[in-house]
């Protein structure tokens, strides 16, 4: 019996590398989405639950890129993009007559404060505050709100996510090559990340343990400082030196480029307790086997 798992929002890195990845593995896919080729729409419900109905697992990874800078429009495409597509699965599913037995709604790692002190784990981790810790709030509200009394809902807490063609690692990969590729900002704070083939295998793990129940966390067990990554970024790519960037450098730049000081100054620091104590073993648990993989895939 072909297994038939459904994909919200597939088109993106992430996406791309799950649609590859479960037809390996023997699954069926279908997906939601905005394209014309994706087999239901997100503006047409009835198309959704068809999709959903008879489907073993739903993945839902939609929502619009946070490399932006947060101005007043790209704030209201963010949150709606998790929020309203989360509510549209939720009102699909609920009339499905065989409903998906397990549903991985995406959520971030970022949702836990700024943390150089200890780890963040699902049970010990605090949440902080603003623009994208409130988002990843009404994003995991959603999808506790959906009424889907067969289905276990798991919002999967993801770090950033690193791999060959897409991810962070082009503009890493750009500042290093442009002899930019030291610490940025302070340098202690936290960088937790996860492989893109390590999420893939994370879906599995939890949808295949159904005693796996709320929030987990997706991140290497084995997180840097911002001073290593760069370092490690350096050495991948065969670069042997890099200018440190301070933060008030950043906060410039990042007005031309486009995008948040955030993403690189916030210390992010995420525990994946709940995958260690269920016995998860991470294909890529240190940044310099995973840079290296990425950094062999890009020559």
């Amino acid at each position: 019996m072909t297994r038939t798992v459904v994909i919200a929002g597939a088109t993106g890195f992430i996406g791309s590398h799950l649609q590859r990845r479960f037809p390996e593995e023997g699954w069926q896919i279908r997906t939601v989405g905005r394209d014309a080729s994706a087999d239901a729409r997100w503006n047409d419900d009835g198309a959704i639950a068809k999709a959903l109905d008879g489907a073993e697992l739903l993945v839902n990874l939609a929502g619009r890129s946070v490399n932006c800078r947060y101005n007043e429009r790209h704030r209201r495409e963010i949150l709606d993009s998790r929020v309203v597509t989360t509510r549209a699965l939720g009102r699909a599913m609920a009339v499905c007559a065989e409903p998906p037995r397990t549903w991985i709604n995406s959520s971030t790692g970022t949702i836990y404060r700024h943390a150089e002190d200890r780890p963040q784990s699902e049970s010990s981790g605090e949440l902080g505050s603003g623009f994208s810790v409130d988002v990843a709030r009404a994003w995991e509200d959603e999808l506790a709100a959906a009424v889907v009394p067969e289905t276990r809902k798991v919002p999967l807490r993801i770090a950033i996510v690193l791999g060959t063609g897409g991810g962070v690692m082009s503009p890493f990969r750009n500042l290093a090559r442009l002899g930019l590729g030291g610490h940025m900002g302070p340098g202690t704070q936290k960088f937790s990340w996860i492989h893109v083939e390590d999420l893939y295998r994370t879906v599995l793990f939890v949808h295949e343990r159904p005693e796996l129940t709320g929030p987990v966390n997706a991140a290497s067990p084995y997180p840097v400082d911002n001073r290593e990554l760069m370092a490690l970024v350096r050495r991948s790519f065969g670069v042997p030196f890099g200018v440190p960037t301070p933060s008030w450098m950043l906060e410039a730049g990042s007005v031309l480029i486009r995008t948040q000081t955030e993403l690189v100054l916030k210390s992010r620091w995420v525990e994946p307790r709940k995958l260690l104590d269920a016995g998860f073993a991470f294909e890529y648990p240190s940044l310099a086997g995973a840079l290296n993989e990425i950094a062999a895939g890009t020559r």
